[in-house]
Order: C-alpha cells, then sequence, then structure tokens
C-alpha cells in the first residue's frame, strides 16, 4: 500500500509542478500546445489492453524486475511500481474489455466536425428527446466531452467508457432563436470548441455567415428545443446555454450508458459502428 501512495503521491507532485511551471511560462508571455500521443507502442512496446493480451500488452514481472513488452528492463524508479498496478488491476477491468461492437474504419474526432462528433451529437439529440418526451430541433455539445478516437476493428465496452469518462447527462433547454444566436456566434470564433446537430452553420472570417434549420433561417423570437449537456449549461468551456431558458428539464442518464447502448443496439441489428460527416459546419 505504501508503494500505491508513493506512485500518487508521485503522480500529483509532478502535476502539480507541470500546473505551476504552466502558470509561470502563462504570466511570462508563453504558451503551450497540447497535442495527443499515440499509444503505439514507440516507447517500451505497450498497446491498448483487451481481455487476452495483458501479458503481451503491458509487459510482466521477473521477481522486483520490470520487464516491458519490447524487453527493456526496470528495475528502480516509478515505472515499475506503476506497471504493477496496471497489471494488478487487470483481472477487475475484464469486464470493460468486453467486444461490443465493430468499426470498420477509425473515426478521429477533429475540428469543426467529424463522423464521430456528428455521431455523438446525433445520439444526444435522440436521447434527449426519448428521456423528456419534448421535441428536439438542435443540438450543441463540447469536443472536449469526446476522450479518444473510435478505434478500426473491435470496439471494447472500454473504448466506449474512456471516449465518454466525465459525469455528463443530457440536458433539455427550450431557447428563442435570438438566444441561440449569442452560442452560434462564440462558436464561429472558436471552432474547435462546439459540435452542433440539427443545425447547419457557415462561419467566414470568425463569424457566422448562415445559420438554418431544415433550409430556414433561424427566427429571432421562435422557441426551439435544444439538447446539451450539464456541463454546458452554466459556463463550461464559456457558454451558458441555459441562460435565458424558456425551460430546462436535466436528466439522469449518463452519456456514456446512452453511447455504450447505441453500440450495442447496432451490433444487435447486425451492423458496424460507422458514420459520416454530413458538412453540417463549413468554414469558408
Amino acid at each position: 500500500m505504501k508503494k500505491f501512495w508513493t506512485v500518487i503521491f508521485s503522480a500529483s507532485a509532478l502535476l502539480l509542478a507541470t500546473l505551476a511551471v504552466a502558470q509561470d511560462a502563462a504570466e511570462d508571455g508563453f504558451s503551450f500546445t497540447w497535442s495527443r500521443i499515440a499509444m503505439d507502442g514507440h516507447r517500451a512496446g505497450i498497446v491498448p489492453v483487451t481481455s487476452e493480451n495483458v501479458g503481451t500488452a503491458l509487459g510482466s514481472f521477473k521477481g522486483d524486475v520490470y520487464v516491458a513488452p519490447n524487453g527493456k528492463k526496470y528495475s528502480k524508479g516509478c515505472t515499475p511500481a506503476v506497471a504493477k498496478i496496471l497489471i494488478d488491476a487487470q483481472p477487475q477491468m475484464a469486464r470493460v474489455k468486453e467486444v461490443i461492437g465493430h468499426s470498420p474504419a477509425r473515426m478521429e474526432c477533429g475540428a469543426p466536425e467529424s463522423a464521430i462528433a456528428d455521431m455523438f451529437i446525433d445520439c444526444l439529440m435522440a436521447e434527449t428527446a426519448r428521456l423528456t418526451g419534448k421535441q428536439v430541433d438542435m443540438g450543441f455539445v463540447n469536443h472536449g466531452g469526446i476522450r479518444i478516437d473510435m478505434p478500426k476493428g473491435d470496439v471494447l465496452l472500454d473504448h466506449i467508457v474512456s471516449m465518454f469518462p466525465f459525469k455528463n447527462y443530457p440536458v433539455y433547454v427550450a431557447l428563442k432563436g435570438k438566444d441561440i444566436k449569442p452560442i452560434i456566434n462564440r462558436m464561429a470564433e472558436h471552432p474547435e470548441l462546439m459540435i452542433c446537430g440539427g443545425i447547419r452553420l457557415v462561419y467566414k472570417d470568425g463569424k457566422i455567415a448562415s445559420a438554418t434549420l431544415n433550409g430556414k433561417p433561424l427566427e429571432d423570437n421562435k422557441v426551439y428545443g435544444v439538447a446539451t449537456i450539464n456541463f454546458l449549461l452554466n459556463g463550461g468551456d464559456g457558454f451558458s446555454i441555459a441562460r435565458n431558458a424558456k425551460e430546462v428539464i436535466l436528466t439522469d442518464e449518463p452519456i456514456k450508458e446512452f453511447m455504450v447502448q447505441y453500440v450495442r443496439d447496432l451490433t444487435a441489428a447486425g451492423k458496424e459502428v460507422a458514420y459520416q460527416a454530413d458538412g453540417r459546419i463549413t468554414i469558408e
């Protein structure tokens, strides 16, 4: 147990130190660009784990020496301690290694639009309508809510849980057209932030050039049904979608649960997990 807490403490200390450096750099006028690193085994041979490849994916121990999948040995530092935690946790994680679907192609989440982003918001709109019994005309959700890409091949329960790890819930919001415009205007200024459904948007020079629903412009005084998540109601990612709302209905079904069910339902119907971006967001 002492080793476990030492690792947790070390990781926390590293995080705090990183945040302190980032804060100092920001104050000095520097900025940081974050990027993803593919878990492809290029450092130690470690690759994503399934229920059948724990040894080859994570490596193993010979006494107190950790042997990485590429054969490199570690006896000092935090690497053996972290490896032991991960390896020892695998029996408890076996349930999430269940194959629940199949994807014919990798779907990467990218801005302003991508296949996986369109799939997510369309599912959110449908589920919000089902849960609330309300008509949902459009939906908005943040790109940051999707944490990993959809892999090509077997889709594990773990993939979907990791894709949507946050405790976010579908929310129905009734808004007038004039109160939707500040939302889409901010989206035009920051197209990397948000995903939309139902509505079709054209951005030009950081501004909204066109916003249509079923081929018609938004009407200022018409009330529309909007699907979103609780995180975005009052300030998340700089959006306050509940501002001036005529009605707000919170639901209690976690995002990951209905997304898992969506994949299971596709599989039960003999379908693969596939989607296509449809051009709902255009940047001129």
